[in-house]
């Protein structure tokens, strides 16, 4: 059976709890579009996301990778369009590292575009009613080292795999703890997750949007 590889972080920042991986990990097992969803957690330091990552996919051999991670602030399923080859740390990680300005891929390229189609993703969401957009930033976190990693990764080794990565909001029982914070359910992020994966697995090509811009 074709396999579907969706992987969230571990709580970080003071945080007991990631709602990536609180939804994630609900995945494991699932059939979605007639492919077996497996799911892998990752530490969320520098590097050493990157090296889960990489194994899981190779022990895995999936046909679709999507990564998901907390981005508190955000107030909908944000679908990222772009990494960026750049760690550049606002905080340090789980392991204490903050580099500043620094490659995730020393020679690698400026940046990857995702190969999920990212807008059919956010229309499907839309359709289901649930907040979401299309991001242009995955930030210079460990969001965007794994997002930059998985991609090329994929380039390099796997370029018939499909990869991406998606951002979810804090959960209510984070956001009660942060001033004027917006949230969302973990039953609503984990209903976002399977519609993305689902659209991701059936739309190898994204949709054209006319007449305006899709938000």
């Amino acid at each position: 059976m074709k396999t579907i590889l969706v992987t969230g972080f571990e709580p970080f920042d003071g945080e007991t709890i990631n709602p990536s991986w609180e939804a994630t990990k609900l995945l494991q097992g699932h059939q979605i579009a007639g492919a077996n969803v497996e799911v892998c957690q990752l530490p969320c330091i520098f590097d050493a996301a990157l090296e889960h990552l990489y194994a899981a996919i190779d022990q895995i051999q999936p046909e679709l990778v999507i990564s998901v991670g907390q981005s508190g602030g955000r107030a909908n399923i944000s679908v990222e369009r772009i990494a960026i080859n750049i760690n550049d740390a606002s905080i340090p990680d789980n392991a204490g590292k903050q580099p500043i300005d620094t490659p995730i891929i020393p020679g690698g390229p400026a940046a990857y575009f995702s190969s999920l189609p990212t807008k059919a993703m956010v229309n499907e969401l839309k359709k289901a009613g649930i907040p979401a957009s299309v991001s242009q930033t995955a930030g210079t976190f460990v969001c965007n080292h794994v997002m930059y990693g998985l991609l090329h990764y994929l380039a390099q080794k796997y370029p018939s795999v499909y990869g991406g990565f998606i951002h979810v909001p804090y959960l209510p029982e984070q956001a009660v703890k942060h001033s004027n914070m917006p949230s969302m359910t973990l039953e609503l992020i984990t209903i976002a997750l399977k519609t993305a994966i689902e659209t991701a697995w059936e739309n190898k090509a994204d949709i054209v949007v006319t007449g305006g811009a899709t938000h």
